[in-house]
């Protein structure tokens, strides 16, 4: 029985070395760029990296980063993307949809050496050494959270009051900041802890669905300030960051048209007085968003969507409840709110002073010029190290978005290097200081405004106003 059992053992073995040998000796399919480009619609998408090209129709929906960032890049060779936002073990799940290889396949000098930095930070451990970030995050605001509570509950001080909003307001732009590295990376030791700590730190500390987080923000990477692409420089009508945008371009984002009217026109040739003001209630937008995913968006895969509607819920029981405690009436509970959600205006405001001033483009991203458009959609804010708390790793743009992999705690570490490799290819490369940051995006949106008012001009859809008129003139 033994012998039998052996003999039949060997048998499969050989039927499966036979089926190998079948697979290696099939004539490998070629295509070119061009042919691989014909294969770019969500019914029908294929990628390369490295050369070698991927059917990944099937895998579409089930992506971990989502639909989106396929779709933008689907038809070309994205092995820049790939390296920048897939730790190794990503391989193993191409392997399966392989279907051919890349017959004009070649790689820029840029790439390269962007590849071979990629290397070297993970042979250095770069990408697995995550500091003590997250701990000290969490203890932090679970700090700010405590002293906000005890200061409303157990003070009759309007001022301690005031106090405990900016507490909560510096404790939302933590959380937003460990909401981004966690869905960067896996900020504790397991993906389940990672998952916990997403939902416990942003839906149910903030008010802001981790899932509708994610869904932007890999966009925003892979389409970085493209302005029918990217969806966080379309912010019509309020704010138009270039001129090209009045031609009411299509979100590829949002599925709609941005449109320049009359309305936009309007809000648009103000945009330089209003950027603050917005900025201190633009919270509520991000409340709308998360909201409108959750519960009207069925088009969109939302994995985890009751945890992530549970985790909202907890917010919108916990936050109501503790300004309804404040003793002042309407007035004091008021000012509570707009004060909280203004000193988390600040983050706001660090997130447009990254790419608001810097180049934009209009079209889908292109896999071959990756790196470059990363590097000239972004702007690196200059500050000492001791100010790394109130920038949460996003003064370190460029590398952030050339390497979204890397924990925070190296960004300061590899710019130089990054710096290096740009002065090398002779790539732009941008960095100043806060305040020049703050000025740089206010001239943006002031010439954006001026442009909106003589098209506003040209077309009477503006009414004339002599205070405007006076504060802005210019030439």
């Amino acid at each position: 029985m033994v012998a039998v059992k052996d003999a039949t053992a060997m048998g499969d073995a050989e039927k499966r070395k036979k089926a190998a040998a079948a697979v290696m000796e099939k004539p490998e399919r070629h295509v070119t760029s061009a042919e691989m480009a014909r294969h770019s619609t969500e019914g029908d998408l294929w990628v390369a990296v490295q050369g070698k090209v991927y059917d990944v129709t099937a895998w579409l929906p089930r992506h971990p980063g989502g639909d989106l960032p396929l779709l933008s890049l689907a038809g070309q060779d994205v092995t820049d993307a790939f390296v920048a936002y897939h730790p190794p073990s990503a391989w193993r799940v191409l392997d399966r949809y392989r279907v051919a290889t890349l017959s004009d396949y070649s790689v820029s000098d840029v790439s390269r050496d962007y590849r071979r930095l990629v290397a070297d930070f993970a042979r250095a451990g770069l990408f697995d050494r995550k500091g003590h970030g997250c701990a000290v995050s969490l203890c932090a605001m679970a700090a700010l959270l405590a002293a906000a509570v005890y200061l409303v509950l157990a003070t009759a001080s309007v001022a301690a009051h005031m106090a405990a909003a900016v507490m909560l307001g510096f404790l939302w732009m933590q959380s937003g900041f460990l909401g981004h590295d966690s869905g960067h990376y896996v900020v504790m030791r397991s993906r389940g802890l990672n998952r916990a700590v997403q939902v416990l730190a942003g839906n149910c500390v903030t008010g802001i669905s981790i899932a509708w987080w994610k869904r932007t923000h890999n966009t925003h990477h892979i389409a970085c300030n493209s302005l029918d692409h990217d969806p966080d420089v379309q912010h019509m009508p309020l704010f138009a960051v270039s001129p090209r945008l009045f031609d009411s371009l299509t979100s590829a984002f949002y599925r709609r048209v941005m449109r320049f009217d009359a309305a936009a026109r309007l809000l648009v040739s103000y945009q330089h007085w209003t950027f603050y003001p917005v900025m201190c209630v633009a919270r509520v937008n991000l409340f709308a968003q998360s909201l409108l995913l959750l519960l009207a968006d069925t088009r969109a895969r939302v994995p985890g969507r009751l945890a992530e509607l549970a985790g909202v819920a907890v917010f919108w029981v916990w936050y109501p409840w503790l300004v309804s405690r404040l003793p002042g009436g309407a007035g004091e509970r008021a000012a509570f709110v707009l004060l909280s959600f203004a000193v988390t205006g600040i983050q706001h405001v660090q997130f447009c002073l990254n790419h608001f001033s810097a180049g934009t483009y209009v079209g889908r991203p292109r896999g071959d010029d990756w790196f470059q458009k990363q590097t000239r959609g972004t702007l690196d804010v200059a500050c000492p190290p001791w100010m790394d708390w109130f920038h949460g790793g996003l003064q370190f743009q460029v590398e952030h978005h050339l390497f979204p992999r890397l924990p925070r705690c190296h960004l300061r570490r590899v710019a130089p290097v990054v710096r290096q490799l740009c002065k090398k290819h002779g790539l732009h490369y941008d960095s100043c200081g806060f305040w020049e940051a703050n000025a740089r995006t206010l001239r943006t949106l002031r010439d954006a405004a001026m442009q909106a008012r003589a098209v506003a001009a040209a077309g009477g859809a503006v009414p004339k106003n002599l205070v405007w008129e006076a504060v802005n003139t210019h030439g």
